[in-house]
């Protein structure tokens, strides 16, 4: 039987931290991160999960957490946003962001 599957609140809600992108397709900042995105849970590993939202597909997602611009990077910990920011931001910032603010909730 497959585990049942974790709604986006149980997911931010839960103990690993969650780093949320909020993207849409036609954005082309927003394809520039994906390789970032990939790079930042590697060197991480299971210390944060990533997950991406479709601001198109997921309006109401987008409007509850006050997205304005896409890529919009949210970080949260434990259902906290602890840190957010709009842009592409690079590999080693966006790890020192999530490191510093993980850090400072410990």
């Amino acid at each position: 039987m497959l585990p049942k599957a974790k709604t986006f609140q149980e997911l931010i809600d839960g103990d690993t931290p969650v780093l949320v992108d909020f993207f849409a397709e036609w954005c082309g900042p927003c394809k520039m991160m994906q390789p970032i995105l990939e790079d930042t849970a590697k060197q991480l590993g299971g210390k944060v999960k990533i997950l991406k939202v479709d601001v198109d597909r997921n309006p109401l997602a987008a409007s509850r957490f006050q997205v304005r611009g896409v890529p919009t990077l949210v970080l949260f910990s434990k259902g906290e946003v602890v840190w957010r920011q709009s842009g592409v931001v690079p590999t080693h910032q966006l790890i020192q962001h999530i490191q510093t603010n993980l850090l400072a909730k410990a």
